[in-house]
């Protein structure tokens, strides 16, 4: 290979990279302007431990945990480190789209992301150190051992030998969903806000203290996807990777634009809420077959991602159930649709792909939802797993942090 186009490639990887870290930015953002001030700071500590934990535990084991090599196709490991094999730096490595470090750092920025779906889920309710015992143990081993399964050639890639088996091109399930399962699992183990749900069962609306740092957070995650997905790719082919980003536009676009019209024939109402919502119903909708669809199919999945985001948020209402950003309705309903997708339209389009989807999605199912209802369990029994009422309705920032996050603010007034 040509040492300009190794390069090239490399640099992308790079860049990709760099947008997903940004992406961090982005669900902070929005996790901040959906939840109330005084969990400012309580929210912000929590995702700034979530990435630099993921990375060290990555690097510890995580990496080689994921990309085991030979393996039995459900578990294996190839050692602690990420000490680079001979010719990892060259293009001997990876067809030469990238070298062995870029790999690391690309794959490890992902590795974060499930555990920060499950901090906007919980948040204004959780404890710190448990939610923090979480995120080692889920991050640390669930997250690579599911993910090895497909992109470490393990079962779901090879379901159907040598011709084919589950798809999914940047994560709908083995990332998005992955995070949703625990989600999910964990606020209902966790219990909903002091006040979310009235006597009668109805859900109250809890609003978030700053819309505009939720706007600002979309967009900035809509932007990381241009790395989410376009350095899926995992080079800088320019045919792929432009419709990559194409369709992942049109998926975003077309997810904002189901979900608020949707949304206002329900409702009667603009919701801003619903707007930013259905925006990353699109992306995650998208992202496990982003490289396999036409413009036209990218629209109609993220029309579709956009109305069951909506229905999805409904749901989860309905069921009692407390979710503070959407976390589980965005990530881990429209990751399911995205993944099926890959079996209805699209270059894979099949019946017998669909049901590889479905096998895949049910795989992920379980074992994430076993795994993290038995760390999640065994926290609440011992040590608990939520703040006192008096924390929650004074605050976690003041409580748990001693500080607050604006300095004009005072606890008897939010």
């Amino acid at each position: 290979m040509d040492a300009g186009l190794f390069t090239a490639n490399n640099v992308w990887m790079m860049i990709c990279t760099a947008l997903v870290f940004f992406m961090h930015l982005g669900f902070s953002f929005l996790e901040i302007g959906l939840t109330r001030q005084k969990n400012t700071v309580n929210i912000l500590f929590k995702n700034v431990f979530i990435i630099c934990v993921g990375l060290l535990l990555y690097y510890i084991g995580g990496f080689n945990l994921m990309y085991p090599g030979d393996f039995n196709g459900y578990v294996g490991f190839a050692g602690f480190g990420i000490g680079a094999p001979e010719g990892g730096m060259t293009p001997d490595y990876a067809d030469g789209g990238y070298t062995w470090w870029t790999d690391f750092l690309f794959q490890g920025m992902f590795a974060a992301t499930a555990a920060t779906i499950v901090s906007g889920a919980v948040a204004e309710r959780i404890k710190l150190g448990p939610f923090m015992i979480f995120t080692i143990v889920y991050v640390g081993l669930v997250y690579p051992i599911v993910g090895s399964w497909q992109w470490g050639g393990g079962f779901l890639s090879t379901l159907g030998g040598d011709d084919g088996g589950f798809y999914d091109f940047a994560g709908s399930t083995l990332v998005h969903s992955v995070g949703g399962w625990a989600a999910l699992i964990a606020i209902w183990l966790l219990g909903s806000r002091i006040g979310k749900f009235g006597e009668d069962g109805k859900p109250n609306a809890i609003p978030g203290h700053n819309l505009p740092l939720s706007a600002a957070g979309v967009l900035i995650l809509w932007l990381g996807w241009f790395g989410f997905n376009g350095g899926s790719v995992l080079s800088a082919d320019p045919e792929l990777t432009s419709l990559v980003l194409v369709t992942t536009c049109l998926a975003a676009a077309a997810g904002g634009v189901g979900a608020f019209l949707f949304s206002t024939i329900l409702y009667k109402n603009y919701d801003l809420t619903m707007f930013l919502n259905g925006i990353l119903a699109g992306l995650v909708g998208i992202t496990a077959g982003a490289d396999q669809m036409s413009p036209n199919e990218a629209v109609i999945i993220g029309l579709i991602a956009g109305i069951i985001v909506v229905l999805g948020i409904a749901l989860i209402d309905k069921l009692k159930l407390d979710d503070p950003v959407g976390a589980v309705a965005v990530h881990l309903i429209c990751g399911i649709w995205g993944t099926l997708a890959v079996g209805i339209f699209g270059g894979l389009a099949s019946g017998q792909q669909f049901m590889w989807q479905l096998t895949g999605v049910a795989a992920a199912a379980v074992f994430c939802c076993i795994t993290a209802f038995i760390i999640m369990f065994v926290l609440k029994k011992t040590v608990g797993i939520r703040v006192s009422k008096e924390e929650e309705l004074e605050g976690l920032d003041g409580h748990e942090h001693g500080m607050n996050a604006y300095g004009d603010f005072r606890m008897n007034e939010h």
